[in-house]
């Protein structure tokens, strides 16, 4: 009799516990996996050597970027993650390289300076030139950065030798025509176009020109010296373009 309850007894003891463990067994939750890592932010690097050169010149745009999927360069569109490329703007200019990838964008840039060449010494006026053919002969235009009106330092050696010549000739009146790329709207470049024809008449009546001699007018994007949609085209029409005579 004892031995067949002691058998009952544990009959139910292992029951019970099967059906505790089992319990237990039932009310574990699956470990929530760890979140993915976020993708990495693009690097990029831009240099350009050498970073000053005389108008004519050359210089090597040389760039290197890291989890980027796009990598464009403004003014000479889409390159290779990584390369070179020489180039040779007609003014100085600021090259923006944009490396994208799917962890953002990064920007990098680098300044090339174009420096123009000292003016060469005075010569001696041949008797049998016009008036016009002298001021043709003599004047320079003065270039612009990109959303700019605002006389650059290497521009300062040509407004200093368009002074001096038509201090030397007083009798001569003249325009300044202020003009632009193609980027942007009519109406904001005929306002950047007056800025830039304003800004060069300013710096010559400062270096003692007269301001009856000048007269200046906004072309805007009108009147493109060159039609050709990348930045060597557009600094070309960045310009102060100075006309003999006035209208």
């Amino acid at each position: 009799m004892n031995h067949s309850k002691l058998k009952w007894t544990l009959m139910v003891l292992a029951l019970a516990t099967i059906v505790v463990v089992g319990g237990c067994k039932k009310k574990q939750v699956p470990a929530t996996p760890p979140a993915a890592p976020p993708p990495p932010e693009p690097k990029a690097t831009l240099s350009i050597s050498p970073e000053s050169v005389s108008r004519g010149g050359s210089a090597t745009l040389t760039w290197s970027t890291q989890d980027a999927t796009d990598v464009k360069i403004e003014g000479i569109g889409a390159v290779q993650p990584s390369g070179s490329q020489s180039v040779s703007p007609a003014a100085s200019t600021t090259y923006r390289l944009t490396a994208t990838g799917p962890g953002g964008s990064t920007d990098a840039t680098a300044r090339l300076t174009v420096v123009e060449p000292p003016p060469p010494p005075p010569q001696a006026e041949v008797p049998n030139l016009s008036e016009e053919q002298l001021f043709a002969s003599s004047i320079k235009d003065i270039y612009f950065d990109y959303d700019r009106y605002d006389l650059r330092a290497e521009d300062q050696a040509a407004v200093n030798a368009d002074a001096s010549f038509l201090k030397a000739h007083p009798s001569i009146r003249f325009t300044i025509e202020g003009h632009c790329d193609e980027r942007g709207s009519t109406d904001y470049n005929l306002a950047l176009g007056d800025n830039r024809a304003n800004a060069a008449r300013n710096a010559l009546v400062n270096a003692g020109v007269p301001a009856s001699q000048i007269k200046v007018i906004s072309f805007g994007k009108e009147k493109p010296f060159c039609t050709e949609s990348n930045e060597s085209c557009y600094q070309q029409n960045r310009r102060d373009h100075f006309v003999y005579g006035q209208k």
